[in-house]
C-alpha cells in the first residue's frame, strides 16, 4: 500500500496570478493544453498554429521568457480516402510526459492513416520521432479498426513502456486502451471498449499503481454518462469501478442533473486507496462534479456539485493533491471564462482562486502542476491574441508539507514517489545503513507524473534503502 502524508488544510487564498505566455497564433502555436515542469522550464503542446497550422510542442521559461518550439507538426494532405495525413500528426491535444531527456506526446489526428499519432521529441536536439500511427478507420461515425483512434489523452511511462487511450477505435469505435514500448516496438491494444458496460471514448490519461491502471470513459456504463474503471498492465481483469448514474433535465434550471456526475473526461489522481476526479456534466445543477470513489469501487462521493457558476462549471481536468488539498480548473464559470479553484479533500472549503478575464486567459480545459507553491497551467484561449497563454498561480500562506516516500512495485521496478511542492529535496539511496552510511543521488532525477515527483528504480540486485535529503 502507498502511504501519503495527510495534512492539516490550509486556508488557501490567491496571491499572485501571472499570465506567464501570451500565444500570438503563428510560428508559436495556438490553444495550448496542459504544461509539465522540468527544473525552470515548462513542456506543453498547442492544437493548432506553428508552420503548418497543425500544433506544436513548446518550452518556455517559468517567468514566461525564453519561448521556443520543439517542434511543429507539418502539412497534412488527402489521402485516397480523403483523409487528412502526414509524418508525424497534427493537433496534438494533450499533455506530456518526460522522462530522461525525452518528452513523449499525442496527435489527435495525422499520421500515416488521419488516425493520430504517438510521439517523442528531444528537447534538446529537438529529433522527432513518430512512434505509432494509429491505423486507418472505418468512415465517420464508425471510425473502427485494431489499435484505435484520436488520442486525446497524455501518456505515463513505466519503465520503457508508454501506457495511454485512445477515444475511438477498436472493434466497437468506442475506444482502446494501449501499451507501446518507447522505442515505438510491440504495440498492444490492451482493452477495446463495448460502449456498454465497460465504458466509451475514454478521453484522459490512466495513472498506474503496481501493476494496475486506473482511468475514465466519458460514455456507456450503465446509464451511458461514463465510468471509472481499471485494467492490469497485461490487459487483463478489466473492472469497472462506477457507472455514474442517470440524469434527468430539470426544466427550472434548464439542465441535465443526477448525484454524482456525467461525462468525466479528465484523468485521475490517486492518494492511498481513494481516486480523485472530475466529471464535467450532471450534479445538482448540471455543471459537473468533483467525486472520490475507493480503488476497489466502494466509497464513491460527489465532494462538490458547481452550482452557481461563480464557482466555475464542467471541469475537464484532473486533479493536483497538495497536503490535504485539491486544485483543478473549470473552463467555463466565474466570470464567464473558467476558474482555478482549490477545496479540501474532504469537499468543504471549496475557494474559486481565480476567475479568467480573458485578458489573462480563457477557457482552461487541462489540469495544472504545483511546485513549491506556484500553481502552473496553460488557457487554451484568451489573452492578447485570443490564442490562449500559460499561467502561474502564486498561494499564499500554504507551507509545503513534510514530503512522503511512497515506494511501490512497478513491474522489475521499484516506483518512488513524493510531492511536487517538497522543494530542495534529493532522492537518495543506499546497500547498506551501517555507520558510516554511504548516500548517493538517485539518478536519472525525477520525472513529475499525476502531480508528483516520480523515480523508477530496477528492483533487481542488492537490497536498497532510499531518502529524501534535503
Amino acid at each position: 500500500m502507498v502511504a501519503f502524508a495527510l495534512m492539516p488544510a490550509a486556508r488557501v487564498k490567491a496571491q499572485t496570478f501571472t499570465s506567464l505566455y501570451q500565444f500570438t497564433g503563428g510560428s508559436d502555436g495556438a490553444e495550448p493544453f496542459a504544461v509539465v515542469l522540468s527544473g525552470i522550464t515548462l513542456y506543453g503542446t498547442a492544437q493548432f498554429g506553428g508552420s503548418s497550422g497543425n500544433g506544436t510542442v513548446f518550452a518556455v521559461n517559468t517567468d514566461g521568457t525564453g519561448i521556443t518550439i520543439l517542434h511543429a507538426f507539418t502539412v497534412t494532405a488527402a489521402n485516397s480516402s480523403s483523409v487528412q495525413t502526414n509524418s508525424d500528426g497534427s493537433s496534438p491535444g494533450a499533455g506530456l510526459v518526460l522522462s530522461g531527456n525525452t518528452l513523449y506526446g499525442t496527435a489527435n489526428s495525422g499520421g500515416s492513416s488521419g488516425s493520430g499519432t504517438v510521439f517523442a521529441v528531444n528537447p534538446t536536439s529537438l529529433g522527432f520521432t513518430n512512434l505509432h500511427s494509429f491505423t486507418a478507420t472505418a468512415p465517420y461515425p464508425n471510425l473502427t479498426n485494431s489499435d484505435g483512434a484520436n488520442p486525446r489523452c497524455g501518456l505515463i511511462v513505466s519503465g520503457n513502456t508508454l501506457f495511454g487511450t485512445a477515444a475511438n477505435g477498436g472493434s466497437p469505435g468506442k475506444g482502446t486502451v494501449f501499451k507501446v514500448n518507447t522505442d515505438g516496438t510491440v504495440f498492444t491494444n490492451l482493452h477495446t471498449f463495448t460502449g456498454s458496460s465497460d465504458g466509451a471514448n475514454p478521453y484522459a490519461g490512466l495513472i498506474l499503481l503496481g501493476n494496475t491502471l486506473y482511468g475514465t470513459a466519458v460514455g456507456g456504463g450503465s446509464s451511458g454518462n461514463g465510468t471509472v474503471f481499471r485494467i492490469n498492465t497485461d490487459g487483463t481483469v478489466f473492472t469497472n469501478l462506477h457507472s455514474f448514474t442517470v440524469a434527468t433535465y430539470n426544466s427550472s434550471i434548464g439542465a441535465t442533473i443526477n448525484s454524482d456526475g456525467a461525462y468525466p473526461q479528465g484523468g485521475l489522481i490517486l492518494a492511498g486507496n481513494t481516486l480523485y476526479g472530475t466529471a464535467a456534466k450532471g450534479g445538482s445543477s448540471g455543471k459537473g462534479t468533483v467525486f472520490a470513489v475507493n480503488t476497489d469501487g466502494t466509497g464513491f462521493t460527489n465532494l462538490h456539485s458547481f452550482v452557481s457558476g461563480s464557482d466555475g462549471a464542467n471541469p475537464a481536468c484532473g486533479l493536483v493533491l497538495s497536503g490535504n488539498t485539491l486544485y483543478g480548473t473549470a473552463p467555463n464559470g466565474g466570470t464567464g471564462y473558467g476558474t482555478v479553484f482549490g477545496m479540501n479533500a474532504d469537499g468543504t472549503g471549496f475557494t474559486n482562486l481565480h476567475s479568467f478575464t480573458f485578458s489573462d486567459g480563457a477557457n482552461p480545459y487541462a489540469g495544472m502542476i504545483l511546485s513549491g507553491n506556484e500553481l502552473y497551467g496553460a488557457a487554451y484561449n484568451g489573452g492578447p491574441y485570443g490564442n490562449g497563454t500559460v499561467f502561474s498561480l502564486s498561494l499564499g500562506s500554504v507551507s509545503a508539507p513534510t514530503p512522503t516516500l511512497a515506494i511501490r512495485s512497478s513491474g522489475a521496478n521499484v516506483l518512488l514517489t513524493w510531492p511536487t511542492n517538497a522543494t530542495g529535496f534529493a532522492l537518495q539511496s543506499t546497500t547498506n545503513l551501517s555507520s558510516p552510511a554511504a548516500w548517493t543521488n538517485v539518478s536519472p532525477g525525477p520525472v513529475v507524473v499525476n502531480g508528483q515527483n516520480a523515480v523508477t528504480d530496477p528492483a533487481s540486485g542488492t537490497n536498497k534503502f532510499y531518502r529524501l535529503s534535503q
